[in-house]
């Protein structure tokens, strides 16, 4: 699924038109963004949650080449199913 489906999915599911509903994923983008940014988890109870996460420099390897590269430290998001979601999908 797009943005541009999800947004559809919203408005119909929501009776909201498509501009409203594209405000309010880019609002729930944002605010999402902001809070891992500041390292805070967003727990949404029944789906899952988004985890901030804090990856230490080490070395890497050039699968194509099999060379050695360093690789800085860096932070990225993890999502982890929640029980609601898990269950609904099996």
């Amino acid at each position: 699924m797009t943005k541009a489906e999800l947004v559809t999915a919203i408005a119909e599911k929501a009776g909201l038109n498509k501009a409203q509903a594209k405000d309010a994923l880019e609002a729930f983008i944002d605010s999402v963004t902001a809070s891992l940014k500041s390292g805070e988890e967003v727990r949404l109870v029944g789906f899952g949650s988004f985890v901030p996460v804090n990856r230490a420099a080490g070395t890497a390897r050039n699968p194509r080449t099999g060379e050695t590269v360093q690789r800085a430290a860096s932070k990225t998001a993890r999502f982890r199913v929640g029980e609601g979601l898990k269950s609904s999908l099996n």
